[in-house]
């Protein structure tokens, strides 16, 4: 069942995704070269999923 469109938050989804759809684990794949054109879509392996960085981290590099 979905949602009614006038209770949506506008903003949608803020924070970063852990999982990742068919297509974009292909894409990791191919960028790596451990794709082929003639695998299956199924049974795809998992993929490491991209992280933030710490704020912190980048302040201290503007202030140097």
């Amino acid at each position: 069942m979905s949602i009614h469109k006038s209770l949506r938050i506008r903003s949608g989804l803020t924070r970063a995704r852990n999982v990742w759809t068919r297509i974009e684990r292909i894409e990791v794949l191919k960028e790596k070269g451990d794709w082929d054109e003639e695998q299956s879509v199924y049974g795809l392996r998992k993929v490491r999923t991209r992280f933030k960085q710490k704020k912190i981290e980048s302040q201290e590099e503007q202030e140097e």
